[in-house]
Parts: C-alpha cells; structure tokens; sequence
C-alpha cells in the first residue's frame, strides 16, 4: 500500500500548513514600534537639504535674471550699431523707467522700430535703470523722449554711456557700458561700487 503523506510525482511530503501570523515572525511586534530613531533623522536630513536647495535656488534666481536681462541689453544694442554701419544710417536708443526701444531718423523725426529684433522691449518687472551719457547723468522717465538718448552712428560709434539695471531687493547691479568705438559691455557690478 502506497504511503499518502508523499506526493505521487516528485515523492516529497508536502508542507504542513501555517497560518499566516505564524509565517511573520513577531508581526504584532514589528507593528508597534513604528519609525526608528535613524529613519527619522534620515527623514529629516533630506527635508533640511530640499530646503536649503529651495532658498539657494529662488535667491540666485532674481540675480540670474537680472544678468540674462543686462546680457540683452547688451546684444541688441551691440547689433543695433552693426545694423546702423551695415545700413548708412544711424540708429537712436531711448530708455524709459519701463523699458527701451530703438528708433531710426526719417527726415527730421525718430519712428521707433516696431519689429524685428529691434522692437521695443520692456524691463521684467522691478528693474530700476540709470543712464549716464558721456559722463553726465541722462533721465529716465516713463515716456521715451522724442530724441534718442544713445546714437548708435553709421561711421561704427556709440555715444558713450554707462546703463546700470537693479532688480528690487537682489544685491548689486548690471551695468552696460559703450565706448565711442561701438564696443559694448556688460558687467555686474556689487551694490556698495560707484
């Protein structure tokens, strides 16, 4: 007679049945002390590192700003005196409390460039400017004058001037300088520098 405790096909005897609190050991145990003391601190380290990055990252990101603004400042107006040489004829830059725009003389009036990369271009919001031309101080008011304040000429020079842009509370400023050569440059300037 065959024995019914082996199984037929492999001649193994089964496993005898658990239950399944039997098969987790110490499960109510385990359930009850909840977090340790390294979970924890691991917890609390990785919030404290997402913070930090969080605070770094929104404090750079008004500077950033400020810098990608100045950076295109600069890059139009170096190309607004290329296009003035290229062309024969001289191109103005007028710059307001909310903004710049570039213009071009038709007999005796400036019409501003309405497209094109030389359309007129707002500040982001909070950007205080200062112009000086040629040493002296330039003003800036919230309508553009009718007289460009820079003169970008058809012979390749700039009137000289110093632009420097601030962004509300973010520490120093970006300044843009030209020299009567057509050369412009951007700096970035620290709060306490004249």
């Amino acid at each position: 007679m065959a024995d019914r405790s082996h199984d037929g096909a492999t001649g193994a005897k089964p496993a005898p049945r658990r239950s399944y609190e039997s098969r987790i050991p110490n499960l109510e145990s385990r359930l009850s002390t909840g977090f340790t003391l390294i979970e924890i601190l691991v917890v609390v380290v990785i919030l404290a590192v997402l913070a930090a990055a969080l605070v770094l990252s929104t404090a750079g990101s008004g500077r950033r700003q400020l810098e990608r603004e100045g950076e295109q400042v600069r890059a139009l107006i170096a190309y607004a005196c290329e296009q003035a040489e290229l062309s024969g004829r001289e191109i103005g830059v007028s710059v307001g409390t909310d903004g710049f725009q570039f213009s071009r003389q038709e007999q005796d009036a400036w019409l501003p460039l309405r497209e094109g990369e030389l359309r007129p271009r707002h500040w982001i919001g909070g950007t205080a400017a200062t112009l000086s031309r040629d040493g002296a101080r330039a003003e800036v008011a919230a309508v553009f004058p009718e007289k460009p304040q820079l003169m970008c000429f058809s012979s390749g020079e700039l009137t000289p001037f110093r632009l420097d842009l601030a962004l509300g509370e973010v520490p120093g400023r970006v300044r843009i300088e030209g020299d009567p050569t057509g050369a412009v440059s951007l700096a970035v300037v620290d709060a306490n520098a004249r």
